[in-house]
């Protein structure tokens, strides 16, 4: 999956954290309401402006991020 589609990292956004582009919500946001149990449908009827492929690149540059770090065994 290309995430660069849907993620952006700007610098005056958000302080720079990566985020959803057009929106100000961030990767980290969308992985929050995750963990907390909403499905992705709840997360989209809540923030319409997200689409399932936008809340799917959260979660792959999640994971492409931990990869990086190494965290990943």
């Amino acid at each position: 999956m290309e995430f660069i589609k849907y993620i952006e990292i700007n610098p005056s956004k958000r302080f720079g954290q990566p985020s959803i582009i057009g929106t100000r919500i961030s990767v980290a946001d969308v992985l929050n309401w995750l963990a907390s149990g909403m499905s992705k449908e709840e997360i989209i009827s809540d923030f319409p402006e997200l689409s399932l492929e936008s809340i799917n690149a959260c979660l792959f540059f999640a994971a492409t991020r931990e990869k990086q770090l190494g965290i990943a065994s």
